[in-house]
């Protein structure tokens, strides 16, 4: 687990709302405070889509990032925000490979993106989440450097805490 400072709010943000960089990122949850506080459960209600099958357990940032966008947008930044992604199952298969880990997807129950953003500091911490109990940290730490990775890719600066 580490904990990032992103240093570039507004080139974030656009990466964020306007681009698809996190759309394929499961929204666990989230919360925005602006003239109200706004709770996001990203908890798929598979109940309400009529055909139901293969539909993924958390909607992925995709579907829910335009409410967002909408939550934020204006001449006044939101008093704060957080937002838990997961990352898709078939990127974690490909993060495993990657890192040649001794790890099996289904013992993961996930890697994780802490978004948070309050009093003009911006947030990311990285975290993991298994099924099994173990001791091995290589997941833990190939996550880490995937999620530096991406915010370099992204040419998001940041700082690491």
């Amino acid at each position: 687990m580490i904990q990032i400072r992103l240093t570039a709010t507004k080139s974030f943000m656009s990466k964020l709302l306007l681009s698809d960089h996190f759309d394929d990122f499961q929204c666990i949850e989230g919360e925005i405070i602006t003239f109200n506080t706004f709770h996001i459960d990203g908890f798929t209600q598979k109940s309400y889509y009529e055909e139901n099958a293969n539909l993924p357990e958390y909607s992925p940032w995709s579907t829910l990032k335009g409410f967002a966008l909408d939550l934020i947008k204006g001449k006044r930044p939101p008093v704060s925000f957080k937002f838990i992604f997961r990352l898709p199952q078939h990127n974690l298969q490909h993060l495993i490979t990657d890192y040649h880990l001794d790890f099996k997807p289904e013992h993961v129950q996930g890697l994780y993106l802490n978004i948070r953003y309050e009093a003009d500091l911006l947030l990311c911490t990285t975290g993991t989440a298994s099924k099994t109990f173990t001791l091995d940290k290589s997941l833990e730490q190939a996550w880490d450097k995937e999620a530096l990775h991406l915010f370099d890719t992204l040419d998001i600066p940041y700082e690491q805490e």
